[in-house]
């Protein structure tokens, strides 16, 4: 039986990191929330944006309607679809940047680096969006 961890905010904070520019969060999300205001520059500077959509959405509308009632719903992502991870992340000198990265889309600023082991990776999931307090769906967290 495992116990139970609480964990306070000094604890959190121990757990994450200053940047170290190892660009392995920008690899391993493949998908980011976008909020509505940040879809059409992401779209204008070469991101792939895409809405989350299931096949069960689709046995009763059609792909527009769907996608439009996901649009409406905030369900909109920028996509990572390879492990390259995100199209504007940069490599020079050994590090990694963003591009944009005085433009990134809030999920992205929210985001804390955290270099501790998988298991807290395994507890927050495998969306940024978790470390925000939001689930991989872009709501709140109970």
């Amino acid at each position: 039986m495992t116990a139970a961890y609480r964990l306070d905010k000094a604890s959190l904070d121990s757990l994450f990191h200053e940047c170290q520019q190892c660009g392995a969060c920008c690899k391993k999300y493949r998908r980011i929330l976008l909020q509505p205001d940040e879809v059409d520059f992401i779209k204008k500077m070469g991101g792939q944006v895409g809405v989350d959509l299931k096949l069960s959405d689709l046995r009763e509308k059609t792909l527009v309607q769907a996608t439009a009632e996901a649009r409406a719903a905030g369900k909109i992502y920028m996509i990572h679809p390879d492990d390259k991870g995100c199209v504007f992340l940069q490599k020079r000198d050994g590090k990694y940047f963003c591009k944009i990265y005085h433009y990134r889309p809030r999920t992205c600023q929210g985001f804390k680096c955290n270099l501790v082991d998988q298991s807290f990776l395994q507890l927050a999931t495998d969306d940024a969006m978790t470390l925000l307090g939001q689930n991989r769906f872009g709501l709140p967290l109970r």
